[in-house]
């Protein structure tokens, strides 16, 4: 029901209706301004790459003769695995590792660093303490020898914990989630002047490649301004390229606020700078935590694992947040557009916010920055003082 009320908001049929003309076929470039599509020619003043990505496979030996699911292929599937195997403990290993758990599924994760290793460390162990408890088993700093086929299913061969050892793991089911690669290779790019490399079409601040009336925008753009690879990222450079195409408006894409969401129970999400980078580019910061189990609405639902965390500099400007907990991917939304305008949590602070919500934990961090000013002697001696007045 959800997949068919979602699918014609992409479909030919609604874009026709708009008055696009959707041609079906594999693009090529001919020249710097001429694309072939079979036997059609397509002249034009400019073009938009947007190719997108597919899934990616680690150069693991045997791994190409094994039959495994990508995140795209899984759904294709009609019964349920009984032991899966998941190469990837990232965002898309994680999400899909929970939901199979959840539908039975006995599942295995094999991962080379730590679970979300690009996240915030304290927020990455409350979803691995989650997973562990919902079954899921965690083999994390795994290096995969191999993968080998098996009557009935797959086996993954990682190196032992003594030198030369070997440890299997056996399923009936191998899920690769270990990365995208950009759709670029049938394009003949060079055809038309445009640089590409190993992650995209390479890109400037602009989104314009090296034919500047070529842009490449989403998953298969590289350079400065792309490689990061996420649904809402692709629609933020539409945006920025119609104003640049159609109406010579001066544009640059702007990283430093995009919000980064993992969709497992609890979800993570963060935005700008992690704890760890503030310290290495920031000086002296400030570290404002506030936990779910403090919150009513927490308490009600029952989900009060979890917390917001807020980087701030010295004076209390955001430069950072990381929220793991329910409806985290909602409670990042107003973070996005502090980091962003460069607001100070005295700005968080004065906003009033609905109760019962989740969205109070934003408000209690924030406020949580001027907690240790009611210590000092100065501020004690001065509401004293006010007191005697009534």
């Amino acid at each position: 029901m959800c997949i068919g009320a979602i699918a014609p908001n992409d479909s030919v049929e609604r874009f026709g209706a708009l008055g696009v003309t959707v041609i079906n076929g594999e693009a090529r470039f001919a020249s710097r301004s001429t694309v072939v599509v079979g036997e059609q020619v397509i002249k034009a003043r400019r073009f938009v790459i947007a190719t997108g990505s597919r899934p990616s496979a680690p150069p693991i030996p045997g791994l190409a003769d094994v039959p495994y699911l990508t995140n795209e292929s899984v759904f294709e599937l009609t019964k349920l695995p009984a032991r899966l195997l998941v190469l990837g403990g990232g965002p898309i290993g994680v999400e899909l590792a929970q939901a199979m758990a959840r539908l039975g599924s006995a599942v295995t994760i094999v991962e080379a660093q730590t679970l979300l290793s690009r996240d915030d460390p304290e927020a990455a162990a409350i979803v691995r303490r989650r997973l562990l408890r919902e079954g899921v088993t965690l083999r994390e700093q795994a290096k995969v020898l191999r993968a080998e086929p098996i009557k009935g299913g797959v086996r993954l061969v990682l190196a032992g914990s003594a030198e030369g050892a070997e440890d299997a793991l056996d399923g009936t089911h191998l899920l690769v989630a270990a990365g995208r690669k950009p759709n670029i290779e049938a394009l003949d790019l060079d055809l038309a002047g445009v640089a590409s490399d190993a992650r995209g079409v390479i890109v400037d601040k602009g989104l314009r490649t090296a034919n500047r009336r070529i842009y490449a925008i989403g998953d298969c753009a590289s350079g400065q301004a792309g490689a990061l690879q996420f649904t809402h990222v692709a629609n933020y450079h539409a945006g920025l390229v119609l104003r640049s195409a159609l109406f010579r408006l001066p544009v640059k894409v702007s990283t430093n606020a995009i919000p980064r969401v993992t969709y497992c129970h609890p979800e993570l999400a963060s935005v700008g700078l992690s704890e760890d980078e503030a310290r290495k580019s920031a000086g002296e910061i400030r570290v404002l935590r506030w936990p779910y189990a403090e919150n009513d609405r927490a308490q009600a639902e029952r989900e009060t694992e979890g917390f917001v965390k807020v980087v701030t500099t010295k004076k209390g400007r955001i430069l950072g947040v990381t929220i793991v907990g329910a409806q985290a991917g909602d409670m990042i939304v107003p973070w996005c557009m502090a980091v962003q305008k460069g607001f100070g949590v005295k700005d968080m602070a004065g906003l009033v916010f609905p109760y019962p919500t989740f969205s109070e934990v934003s408000k209690r961090a924030a406020v949580s920055f001027y907690a240790p000013l009611a210590a000092k002697p100065g501020i004690r001696k001065l509401i004293g003082f006010l007191r005697r007045f009534g």
